[in-house]
């Protein structure tokens, strides 16, 4: 595995001013932002499609500072109800499809998206329990009429142009939000859909990385390094579904944490451990959304912590067995 970041908490920085302080902290990968949520701060796809000769500038100069593209990430809604935020989003898509294949880059990560409830719909609407009846209905709308179709055209997309792993992030308020949902869209529309597997959103819903983690062993394409923290005296009175503002932290059921202050050394490291033996080998990329700490700081901790808990190198030979 190698140590990654998510190069969107640097945006303020220039790219090679954010490659230089990277290199120097041991970073071995970055996933860089091209489009949606992430922003374009140190690649936009749809200016380095009109300029190819820019593209391969932005690959050497990774490769110059000793590190590899881990992936090109563009998360967002492309069936959300209101057509031109779908087309932007899927523009963003089928941009970072592109720009993947012309940087020889394999993985593209994004969100399944969420549609509304029926083709009148002006927002999103996550459906989080089966009764009554109308939101059965609503789910068979979204992944019957909208879902599958959308990503049956994007999967075909992307295999036209030689990349064969979507990392979907699984996250609440987006159809494909656990392990079930996941596996539920990559059998309804190809092997190419894989997983950005990101903890943070699954530890407040109550789910064990570890156990999820071996039920998506054949489609790990990627993983962020992100904790969580569950708030007892909140959760226990509450539950942990929270609409309160993230910047409540002292009111809210739980709150996103930098590596090691969510969870300890022990469970990340049976987290590392696990992805080893599933065979993941990718990158290791850590994402910052903690609002206790600085970018910064939140940075250099994640790093340290990390660097005690990847699991690095090759398997030796069993000398004992």
């Amino acid at each position: 595995m190698k140590l990654g970041v998510l190069t969107v908490l640097l945006s303020d920085l220039k790219l090679e001013d954010a490659l230089k302080k990277l290199k120097s902290m041991g970073v071995q990968t970055v996933e860089l932002g091209c489009g949606g949520y992430p922003g374009t701060a140190h690649a936009n796809a749809a200016e380095l499609l009109e300029n190819p000769e820019k593209i391969d500038e932005l690959v050497t100069l990774v490769k110059g500072y000793g590190m590899e593209i881990s992936a090109f990430s563009c998360h967002g809604n492309p069936v959300h109800p209101d057509k031109k935020i779908a087309a932007a989003y899927d523009t963003d898509f089928r941009n970072a499809v592109l720009l993947a294949e012309k940087a020889g880059i394999d993985t593209v990560i994004t969100f399944s998206g969420c549609p509304g409830d029926s083709p009148d719909s002006k927002y999103p609407n996550w459906v989080t329990c089966p009764w009554p009846d109308d939101f059965g209905k609503i789910l068979d709308y979204q992944w019957n009429d909208v879902l599958i179709p959308y990503w049956k055209s994007a999967v075909n997309f992307a295999k036209e142009h030689g990349i064969k792993k979507i990392g979907l992030e699984m996250h609440p308020g987006f159809c494909v939000y656990n392990p079930g949902t996941l596996l539920k869209l990559r059998a309804a529309v190809g092997p190419e859909i894989g997983t950005n597997f990101d903890p943070s959103h699954l530890f407040w819903q109550g789910i064990d990385p570890v156990m999820a983690i071996r039920a998506l062993r054949e489609c790990i394409w990627h993983f962020h390094a992100k904790d969580c923290k569950v708030m007892d005296a909140n959760s226990r009175v509450n539950g942990v579904l929270d609409t309160k503002h993230y910047g409540d932290e002292i009111n809210r059921s739980w709150i996103f944490r930098t590596m090691g202050y969510g969870h300890g050394a022990g469970e990340w490291n049976e987290i590392f451990s696990t992805l080893k033996m599933v065979g993941y080998d990718g990158a290791i990329s850590i994402e910052h959304e903690d609002s206790l700490m600085s970018a910064e700081e939140g940075l250099e901790k994640a790093i340290a912590f990390l660097k005690g808990s990847i699991i690095f190198k090759e398997t030796g030979k069993m000398f004992w067995a």
